[in-house]
């Protein structure tokens, strides 16, 4: 991947509100976008890809809970059952097909506190994350928002504090976060990078701050209960799919 040795290059303007036509987010192009190779190799879904069966699949995930939401924007949760079950992947790869419609953008926060993977993606350091924005009433929204290598895709990093990531997210400040999100920009999709929802109580707070969960199954390495007890800690009326990846 191409990096940089400041991590400001990669980070987003500000963008004002009053400007955000459908031509600007079809020109929010990265400075340095991440090449075919770069896609494939980090299993990213692109246009033009070899196995377009698979692009094809998270856009019809996407179509579904569009029309689920009538149009408006959410927040999703992606969540595995269980630790290693590709959550991160799948998280990732919706934020991508998010942003891959040009009357759409996409933020993919990761929340993943003790198995980030937002960093990979950025391919440098970055300055600050969303704990540090929880811990720092100093720090602002765009303080935390990075370019992605993506069009159209941003991305917010865990950050430095990583200890008591209960605590983080039950506070005011990461709920009035989540709204300011979502409601700034009608066109964003924020997707949350989320920990095992049946394993941990960071994973069911974070329910509670979206709109939608999606399950990730690794397919043929879980039990049924476990299944079960995912739905059961989500909330059998936020889940609204479950993905099975090989």
């Amino acid at each position: 991947m191409t990096s940089s040795n400041n991590s400001m290059d990669r980070k987003m303007p500000p963008i004002n509100p009053s400007l955000r036509s459908a031509s600007q987010i079809k020109k929010m192009a990265e400075i340095t976008p991440l090449s075919a190779a770069e896609l494939e190799d980090q299993k990213i879904v692109y246009p033009g890809m070899a196995n377009n069966s698979v692009l094809n699949t998270f856009r019809e995930i996407r179509t579904k809970l569009v029309q689920k939401a009538e149009k408006n924007n959410f927040v999703l949760m992606i969540s595995s059952v269980c630790h290693e079950g590709g959550g991160s992947f799948i998280a990732l790869n919706m934020a991508a097909v998010f942003a891959l419609d040009q009357t759409k953008t996409a933020l993919l926060i990761d929340c993943n506190l003790y198995k980030p993977t937002a960093n990979r993606l950025l391919g440098v350091e970055p300055d600050f994350g969303l704990t540090d924005y929880l811990v720092n009433p100093d720090l602002d929204v765009d303080d935390i928002i990075y370019a992605s290598g993506i069009d159209r895709l941003r991305v917010i990093p865990v950050g430095g504090h990583i200890e008591g990531g209960a605590e983080y997210f039950t506070s005011e400040r990461m709920s009035e976060f989540i709204q300011s999100v979502k409601i700034r920009y009608p066109d964003r999709f924020i997707i949350i990078d989320a920990p095992p929802v049946g394993l941990s109580a960071e994973g069911q707070i974070l329910a509670e701050l979206s709109d939608y969960l999606v399950l990730v199954v690794p397919y043929g390495k879980v039990t049924d209960e476990q299944i079960v007890s995912g739905v059961n800690a989500a909330g059998k009326d936020k889940v609204s799919g479950i993905i099975f990846n090989n």
